[in-house]
Order: structure tokens, then C-alpha cells, then sequence
């Protein structure tokens, strides 16, 4: 199976709401590497790279994110393939 990246803009509630951890929590369940941040608009950064069906569980999540969050889009891009050891957040 091969090693996929994604970049994807959340936006909405998603900073203050414990969105990164939560989102680092699933990626780790998932086997996905990568990182999460906020961004100083308001909305969360996250560059997913796994195999492709953790990817879509992910992105999935994505759309929904931890109880206090309440996201109002996401919108995701393929990037190029790169290697993470973990998923972190910054």
C-alpha cells in the first residue's frame, strides 16, 4: 500500500477546543503521520501521510473533530509524499 500526504484547512470553532490533540489522538489510532497547528486566522493546518483508508478515516474525523469543536468546512489537497516518524502537534 502506498504512503499518501494530505494537507487539509479546517476552519470553524477548532482552536481553544483541544482540536489538535484530539486530532493527533486519531492519527496515532489510525497509523497516520503528520502534524497539526493552528494558524493565526483561526483555523487548523493539518498534513496527514499514510495509507490511503486511514487517510479517508482521518479526513473523515476531520469534518466532525472533538465535542466542543464545531467545524464549518474542511477542505483537503493531495501533496507530495513525505516521511514523519510520528504525528505532532505545534
Amino acid at each position: 500500500m502506498a504512503n499518501q500526504c494530505r494537507r487539509a484547512l479546517i476552519e470553524g470553532r477548532v482552536q481553544g477546543v483541544w482540536y489538535r490533540g484530539s486530532t493527533q489522538q486519531e492519527a496515532i489510532k489510525l497509523g497516520v503521520t503528520g502534524w497539526a497547528k493552528n494558524l493565526p486566522d483561526g483555523r487548523v493546518e493539518v498534513l496527514m501521510c499514510g495509507e490511503g483508508e486511514a487517510l479517508d478515516k482521518l479526513e473523515n474525523w476531520l469534518h466532525k473533530g472533538p465535542p466542543l469543536a464545531r467545524v464549518t468546512d474542511v477542505s483537503v489537497s493531495v501533496e507530495p509524499e513525505q516521511e514523519f516518524a510520528e504525528f505532532s502537534t505545534g
